[in-house]
């Protein structure tokens, strides 16, 4: 057993061990949400942990920091890794859920290696693409490969019934429900909506970089993006209205904005105008080194 594991949380770090657990599961009958993490676990997280406990008989987290998804200049090497808090989080869930994790190590994961220099990676990815190349793609190109690939490989040790992810990563949401359709994976994604502070910023494992200064200008993002939905529900449906909205707030607070966009919510273009099938209003800001993102749905939901 795993040193990690608890009275009530059961700690996983081998392929093997999952797929006895999954093999257990089903022969008791009982249907498996997963919710695929990072760690560094908040309260969004915990929300679509609570959001399969609620649909699911068992609740199996991952949480493994995947280097595929970062740049050789990104911040792998800082991105926080708490284990055992974590698993503290998980325990009030735990107490009423029958709960476990599997937390790899990067070799279980990927046994040929990995490095961030995609150049030099070798063995088998995952990208989805057409989706994949849009808004976090223009500035972060490796990345949805670096999630798809992890994904995929997590549902085939996993074999949930359901997976679990939050809106606050709304594109991730969209390339991965392509995915799913386009390799027949055997799962139904859920997506729940993004929690957030009591001031609007969403919840995320990045925040703990922001200064206290920073900190109290970031939720300037949120309230522009409130501001254009207003706009919307006013009867202003047009593109530069909305972002303009976002960005005059934005800029009230001095958020450096790397990009504002509304966009179809099925290939992610660009568009001029909300259509009947709605848009996603999405962004991306820097505070000093910390780079953060956020959106609203607009006229759909997920």
């Amino acid at each position: 057993m795993s040193e990690y594991s608890t009275e009530f949380v059961t700690v996983f770090h081998t392929v093997s061990e999952v797929r006895a657990w999954r093999s257990q599961q089903q022969q008791q009958g009982k249907t498996v949400g997963f919710v695929p993490t990072m760690g560094a676990l908040h309260a969004g997280h915990l929300a679509l942990a609570t959001a399969a406990a609620q649909t699911c008989s068992s609740v199996i987290l991952s949480i493994f920091v995947n280097p595929a998804q970062f740049a050789p200049h990104e911040d792998l090497a800082q991105y926080p890794r708490t284990l055992r808090s974590d698993i503290e989080k998980l325990t009030p869930l735990a107490q009423t859920t029958h709960c476990v994790v599997f937390a790899p190590s990067v070799a279980e994961m990927y046994p040929r290696g990995i490095t961030t220099d995609r150049t030099q990676q070798r063995g088998t990815f995952v990208e989805v693409l057409g989706l994949s190349e849009m808004l976090e793609g223009g500035s972060r190109p490796h990345f949805f490969r670096g999630v798809a690939t992890v994904v995929s490989k997590l549902f085939l040790i996993v074999l949930p019934e359901m997976a679990f992810f939050g809106q606050k990563d709304a594109q991730q949401c969209c390339v991965l429900r392509a995915m799913v359709g386009d390799m027949h994976f055997p799962v139904k994604l859920q997506v729940v909506p993004t929690v957030r502070a009591e001031d609007g910023l969403a919840l995320s494992s990045r925040n703990v970089y922001l200064t206290e200064e920073q900190r109290k200008r970031a939720p300037a993002f949120y309230r522009g993006m409130c501001k254009a939905k207003e706009l919307y529900a006013s009867g202003v449906v047009g593109r530069d209205a909305l972002i303009t909205a976002v960005a005059a707030e934005a800029a009230s607070e001095g958020l450096e904005i790397e990009y504002i966009r509304l966009s179809d919510p099925n290939t992610l273009e660009e568009v001029d105008a909300v259509a009947s099938s709605g848009a996603i209003l999405s962004g991306a800001w820097r505070m000093g080194t910390t780079r953060l993102i956020d959106n609203i749905l607009i006229g759909f939901e997920f």
